[in-house]
């Protein structure tokens, strides 16, 4: 007996998420956005992350292992920095500035020692969902692929997480991430709000949020086991 052919997936990304997104893979728009981006690079520009990587978050993070969402902008825009995890660079490349600032943030907390390489991993394998809203930018020019599909994607993510899961935690750094809160029931859910760890903002109200230990709080007090955020190496570079 032949074996029936195994269904075409308009894209790669992690089985569990492609269940609960199929429908968005499916619409013009995102029809659109592919041809945008097909576009973009036969206009001779660079693309970040790399193809491989666009959908990274949800590849580390199947749909029913996320606990905490952490929401980002757009990637980083410099050679060899994004790697479709929000704030996170891949190992050996230097910290950007709002990651410093997080692993800060994260010191004053929880104790833990700024960590040598800035590689979010970890946690996107602990369960945290590292989500910028739009996944994709030219080299060299941030919010370059705002306005073009992106973003309404990645609002169906959030309100799949919204809709079928219980107890996540839902953080919202600055002004752009917070747009997402109208989506969340707060009355099931946890949002953390504060400013951006930017160098810009950071000193009016990241800092001091607590929001490493209070998204372990709300999961303990769910009975869901809590998130290492310990990142130490046995070196630390700021």
């Amino acid at each position: 007996m032949e074996k029936p052919l195994q269904e075409e997936k308009p894209v790669r990304i992690e089985e569990s998420w492609y269940e609960v997104l199929r429908d968005e893979f499916e619409k013009p728009d995102f029809g659109y956005l592919k041809q945008f981006l097909i576009k973009e690079r036969q206009a001779g520009y660079v693309i970040y992350p790399p193809g491989s990587r666009i959908f990274a978050a949800f590849d580390y993070t199947p749909f029913q292992q996320v606990k905490c969402v952490i929401v980002g902008q757009d990637p980083y825009h410099g050679p060899r920095q994004a790697n479709g995890l929000c704030f996170s660079v891949s190992d050996g490349q230097k910290k950007p500035p709002s990651l410093i600032n997080i692993f800060k943030e994260l010191q004053n907390d929880l104790g833990f020692p700024i960590p040598y390489s800035g590689n979010l991993e970890k946690w996107a394998r602990e369960g945290v969902l590292l989500l910028n809203t739009i996944l994709t930018v030219r080299a060299g020019q941030p919010k370059s692929h705002h306005g073009h599909g992106w973003e309404e994607f990645t609002h169906a993510a959030i309100q799949a997480l919204n809709d079928q899961r219980e107890h996540l935690v839902f953080i919202l750094w600055g002004r752009e991430a917070q747009a997402k809160e109208e989506i969340i029931d707060q009355s099931r859910h946890l949002v953390l709000k504060s400013h951006h760890p930017s160098p810009y903002s950071a000193e009016k109200g990241f800092f001091g949020n607590h929001h490493f230990s209070r998204t372990n709080e709300w999961l303990q007090e769910h009975g869901i086991e809590p998130i290492d955020w310990d990142l130490s190496d046995g070196g630390s570079n700021s």
